[in-house]
């Protein structure tokens, strides 16, 4: 799951329309940020890719993924707690909607009717369906099942991405990376237990979730290099706050019954959306070998939110399959960044003989 557009989009001979993000960004790596066209509305230029982001471009994905590990376990909490006096079809669809709302409040004056303008719709959309599903399916799930586990279940993902980006992306997966795939796999199996005490039939909706959420990454891989993470991120909310809207049809919504309900509704919007958004940046601004382990944390942080809001401690077969799974995404990480090291050496005019000697 590398998503590697440059940070450094820069439009000769015309004045920079940047949003407020772009000139934080700005403010802190000087021209590290991504420019639009002056008029509103016209046609992207095609993004291209840094191979070799500097120590400050890799601390700025750094923070970004950083954040995105403590806005989306809250996000997550908010949703159980949720659950628990509202219809899952409607937490979800205020969980696109709020998202909707935030992305339009904060792009749109900057961007136009060019956020809307995606080079590869037909992607876009399916990737946010696939979204919109595996979050209902998760959103279900969490009616019945710890916020830990859900949460390591969930996190057998860049493993099933490795091994997705055989079929998807034509990349070659090694053996020592296909064994840690199939070493992932039997970490989840022991959170799953299948047949076992803990076992539990919303773990599918989890591992459906999971798969979803994989095809989802790598298409997002896909439209990096064509599109904005902005209009990729405001893509996914409307596509996914209209397909939400559909589950009223079904049952009917219930009004939130205090301020504090109301507020956990609205930062579900604020949190799906920008939790999306820190990751989409951090792989614009890193590399995916840099800040993928990072995301880890957020299995720590999910853990603390249980524990302290719903009195939940994971067994210990929990805590052996969430090691297992974490080790070999680590592992895969390595490996990942072994065969990039490897690749930049045989390219280099001393390493291919093609320098002075």
């Amino acid at each position: 799951m590398a998503w590697r557009p440059s940070c450094a989009l820069s439009m000769s001979g015309e004045a920079r329309n940047d949003g407020p993000f772009s000139r934080i960004f700005r403010a802190v790596h000087g021209s590290c940020v991504m420019s639009m066209p002056r008029s509103r509305g016209a046609a992207r230029p095609r993004h291209h890719f840094r191979a070799d982001p500097t120590p400050r471009e890799n601390l700025v994905g750094i923070a970004f993924m950083l954040l995105a590990s403590l806005v989306l376990p809250a996000m997550n909490a908010g949703v159980k707690y949720l659950n628990d006096f509202y219809p899952s079809g409607q937490i979800v669809w205020a969980r696109y909607a709020g998202h909707l709302l935030v992305m339009i409040v904060v792009f749109l004056p900057w961007h136009g009717a060019g956020l809307f303008r995606s080079q590869r719709p037909g992607i876009q959309l399916v990737r946010s369906l696939l979204l919109f599903v595996s979050t209902a399916f998760f959103v279900y799930a969490l009616r019945h099942l710890e916020l830990a586990v859900a949460m390591a279940i969930v996190f057998t993902t860049p493993i099933v991405v490795t091994a997705l980006s055989v079929p998807f992306l034509s990349e070659k997966v090694g053996p020592r990376r296909w064994a840690a795939v199939a070493v992932g796999f039997a970490g989840a199996l022991i959170i799953i237990q299948p047949g076992g005490a803990g076992f539990h039939w919303a773990m599918l909706l989890v591992v459906a979730n999971m798969i979803m959420f994989s095809v989802y990454q790598i298409l997002t891989r896909k439209i990096a290099a064509d599109d904005t993470p902005e209009t990729t991120i405001t893509y996914t909310a409307l596509v996914g706050a209209v397909a939400a809207g559909l589950f009223f049809l079904v049952e009917p919504g219930i009004w939130p019954v205090s301020a504090l309900h109301w507020l956990l509704y609205f930062l579900l919007g604020v949190f799906g959306g920008f939790g999306q958004y820190f990751v989409i940046k951090a792989f614009q601004y890193s590399l995916a070998s840099v800040v993928a382990p990072i995301t880890y944390i957020q299995l720590v942080v999910a853990g603390l939110f249980g524990y302290l809001i719903f009195a939940e401690v994971p067994d210990r077969w929990t805590w052996i399959g969430s090691a297992v799974v974490v080790a070999s995404g680590l592992y895969i990480t390595y490996r990942e960044r072994r065969r990039k090291a490897s690749r930049d050496e045989e390219a280099s005019p001393v390493a291919s003989g093609a320098g002075p000697p």
